[in-house]
């Protein structure tokens, strides 16, 4: 049924039942359907809203479809027009397609199989040159809101549902760890379609104090509780005809969980305090960390409310399954938090990050190149810039000794100097002079060092001649 979102349909047609027709076709294809009779009253409609795919009749009275076509070339240019033919006028239909026409379909249609068939096509081509567009303005698929960066197959599905959701109300859901970058994303649908100017609300349903949640969300009248000193709008009428974001819905209580299902349904919100009921027009995002259906099915959260908001659902990758994402991530924060001051990340440091599995996502990578750029001297980030907890998953190998030592603790070098000499005795079978070169000291250096962590080859393992 929502197949494909935000498309606008118009047919235009002298004849109802030719109208009704596609009306029904289209959407059962999830389009929001315009009908007009002629030319003139086609465009009047086109001006207060503009559609991307246009069915008109090449004979009609007023204004012929050929000159219906040619003025909408000039006030809607990217929109797709087909020509409907009853009138066996092949010649017509061919010049129509001269003007622009994405194609022709005869009149009476052989069957509805062919007119969905037909209009899904021009579906088709509409949603691939807008996701097309809108991944050549993201700079390597970056949006401008900060974070959705990345150029990993998981990333630019996610960028694709941005473009197609951009200017639906359908309910969305967004799915992923926390971290991830839900809010990012949500703010990239409102304020990449005809939302943007709209009123954009984040609601974080966690941290709601749970005797204020209903204030909160649905406003309340003065009196209507101790400290109520005035009338105050709710959260849904602040967002009127434009977005809420409902982050962490799965930690709303049950009996929240009904009045929100009760909102969804009528679209009206009644105050703390009063019996008169306000309508509201908003498009909801809702997000969550948590597994939902598991959560319905443990009775922790409700199922007809689940369904309601999970019409369409859009899921945030961790960022350890999309590793590949990591330094053009690394490099956005670097650009970000040095102030543009060309800073680089040393080949050791990189791969120390693409180790790490990031339990914290994105919002951690963010937070680890913050304190790098803080720690740092500004112009170079190795292995010794990053947090202890990044250097113990990386290998042995990529953790040379003389790197650390600039900005950690002297036990806490002292900790990772000993674990990772032991590491690379294992790795190399005690030898002494490989184990050097591989920690990028002297053989003097190693010496002191073993010496100084009471560390000594196992008997079992091996030494090169002349080492003992």
């Amino acid at each position: 049924m929502t197949e494909n979102l935000g498309i606008r349909f118009l047919v235009v047609d002298d004849e109802e039942s030719i109208r009704e027709l596609c009306i029904t076709v289209a959407r059962g294809l999830g389009f929001t359907c315009m009908a007009a009779g002629n030319g003139h009253e086609a465009l009047a409609l086109l001006e207060e809203k503009p559609a991307h795919i246009i069915l008109t009749d090449l004979i009609m009275p007023q204004m012929t479809g050929i000159e219906f076509l040619e003025k909408v070339r000039k006030i809607l240019p990217r929109a797709e027009v087909a020509v409907m033919t009853g009138h066996g006028s092949v010649e017509t239909a061919v010049q129509a397609m001269k003007l622009g026409a994405y194609d022709y379909i005869a009149k009476p249609f052989s069957a509805v199989e062919e007119l969905r068939l037909f209009l899904r096509r021009m579906a088709d081509k509409v949603q691939l040159v807008e996701e097309n567009e809108f991944l050549r303005e993201c700079t390597y698929a970056e949006t401008e809101l900060h974070g959705i960066v990345g150029v990993s197959p998981k990333i630019q599905d996610v960028l694709r549902m941005i473009a197609r959701l951009k200017d639906t109300r359908t309910p969305v859901l967004i799915t992923g760890e926390s971290g991830t970058g839900k809010e990012l994303v949500a703010r990239a649908i409102h304020f990449r379609g005809n939302f943007a100017n709209r009123p954009f609300v984040a609601v974080d349903c966690g941290s709601l104090v749970p005797t204020l949640i209903e204030s909160e969300l649905f406003g309340h009248e003065k009196g209507a509780f101790t400290g109520a000193l005035r009338s105050k709008p709710g959260l849904f009428q602040s967002a009127n005809d434009g977005t809420v974001f409902l982050d962490e819905v799965g930690e709303l209580p049950q009996e929240m969980q009904a009045k929100l299902l009760r909102f969804l349904q009528e679209k009206e919100v009644r105050p703390v305090g009063s019996n008169n009921k306000i309508k509201v027009d908003v498009r909801v995002i809702a997000a969550t960390n948590r597994d939902l259906e598991a959560a319905y099915r443990a009775g922790e959260f409700r199922k007809d409310l689940y369904f309601r908001l999970n019409v369409v659902t859009v899921h945030l990758p961790a960022l350890r399954e999309r590793r590949s994402d990591i330094p053009m991530l690394t490099h956005w924060f670097l650009e970000r938090y040095a102030n543009g001051s060309g800073a680089q990340v040393t080949s050791a440091a990189m791969k120390c990050l693409l180790q790490y599995d990031w339990p914290g996502n994105v919002r951690e990578l963010e937070n680890c190149i913050e304190r790098a750029v803080a720690l740092g001297d500004g112009k170079i980030i190795d292995v010794g810039d990053l947090p202890p907890a990044v250097l113990s998953a990386a290998p042995a190998t990529e953790i040379p000794i003389t790197s650390v030592q600039s900005s950690l603790s002297s036990n806490d070098l002292e900790d990772i100097e000993r674990a990772t000499i032991l590491r690379v005795f294992e790795q190399v079978n005690g030898d002494k002079v490989v184990a050097g070169k591989m920690l990028g000291i002297s053989r003097a250096t190693l010496y002191r060092k073993l010496k100084r962590y009471n560390i000594s080859p196992r008997p079992d393992l091996g030494a090169s001649p002349g080492i003992h």
